[in-house]
């Protein structure tokens, strides 16, 4: 974990340079924290001071001192309960896309080692990618700040989402890097603008209000689409369905996986890979089943549940699974780029309920 862990840190600093965001202020590794502040949305930040002042006012009786101190715990204690600050909500988007293509070794994704199945990607486009896509997420969360999920506001984001699709395909000279996380992180963005960032189950709920409503100015290209095709033929939830339901494969299954392995004293590489092939070996994921039909789908399913099967990605068992996972997988020319979108969500969720 220490070399890792280290080049991670070494990567933070040129990211954040690169974004403009102090590389002090952000880190994109697993320990990133941002400064307290961004735990009080800015609009809320009046009420905070309300109800820290009421609570000293009520207790005259204390010494100045005391009374300071109880107030500024009762503001923490109701800042923790409100939405982070928009701006700290789109810079772990970013650290979440960041992160989920930073990770390796993964079957046949971009990851450190090179494209992996696609030939259109590289782990510098797939930077450049998420990067651009932080002002999507800003406005993203900006638009659902203090707003309950609406039609009005499905239409909005989804707007927000198509000018985010142009700015990813003009970052990355016309490569698809992040479509998919457009939809799925963005939703979940709009979600953490919402409730408390350690409420993860209210998050993906609030998310998943919003993408049952209808696109009603959605392009004709939505319908006819790679993933809304392939879930019509194979009768499969696809991206859509995965929001509507909630994200269970982030809030049921990745995050989960995530604790076990952590638990199990993994180092954070392994304990995300753990995350990806536990997705991995539940998902309908649609990338492989455009790209190598059924064949691909069972073959990734089926590797992956050897992989955990085998000890995990720690175990030198799994370890062989993996690398024959992969092996399998470039072969047949398909990637789980499903998969890979719902550990970035999964990334996500988790940083924002590390915050406390």
């Amino acid at each position: 974990m220490g070399s890792y862990m280290s080049d991670r840190e070494d990567e933070a600093s040129s990211l954040c340079v690169v974004a403009d965001i102090p590389a002090g202020v952000c880190s994109w590794n697993a320990e990133a924290r941002l400064d307290d502040a961004t735990h009080a949305n800015p609009s809320n930040s009046r009420a905070v001071a309300t109800h820290a002042n009421t609570g000293a006012a009520a207790r005259p009786s204390m010494g100045h001192a005391m009374q300071t101190a109880l107030a500024s715990r009762e503001a923490t204690r109701f800042a923790h309960l409100q939405p982070i600050a928009p701006d700290a909500i789109a810079m772990r988007a970013v650290a979440a896309l960041i992160d989920e293509a930073c990770l390796t070794p993964k079957p046949a994704l971009v990851d450190r080692r090179g494209s992996g199945a696609h030939r259109d990607l590289s782990l510098d486009i797939m930077l450049r990618s998420a990067k651009a896509l932080h002002p999507t997420f800003l406005a993203i969360a900006r638009a659902s700040a203090d707003l309950d999920p609406s039609q009005t506001l499905r239409e909005q984001l989804a707007r927000i989402g198509r000018e985010g699709e142009i700015a990813m395909m003009r970052a990355t000279a016309g490569s698809n890097a992040h479509r998919g996380a457009i939809w799925i992180v963005g939703l979940l963005c709009a979600g953490s603008a919402m409730h408390a960032p350690d409420d993860s189950a209210a998050i993906c709920a609030s998310a998943a209000r919003i993408a049952r409503f209808e696109d009603r100015y959605a392009p004709a290209s939505a319908q006819t689409s790679h993933g809304a095709r392939v879930s019509a033929r194979y009768r499969v939830a696809g991206a859509r369905g995965e929001a509507c339901d909630g994200f269970p494969h982030a809030l049921e299954i990745g995050l989960p996986a995530l604790d076990a392995a952590r638990r199990r004293n993994l180092d954070e590489n392994d304990a995300r890979l753990e995350a990806l092939v536990a997705i991995m070996a539940s998902l309908d994921d649609t990338c492989l089943l455009h790209r190598g039909g059924m064949t691909a789908l069972r073959v990734a399913q089926h590797g992956a549940r050897r992989v955990l099967d085998a000890g995990g990605v720690a175990s030198a068992s799994g370890k062989t699974a993996l690398h024959e996972l992969d092996r399998e997988l470039l072969a047949l020319d398909a990637s789980p780029g499903g998969a890979a979108d719902l550990l970035a969500a999964t990334l996500f969720l988790d940083s924002l309920r590390r915050l406390h």
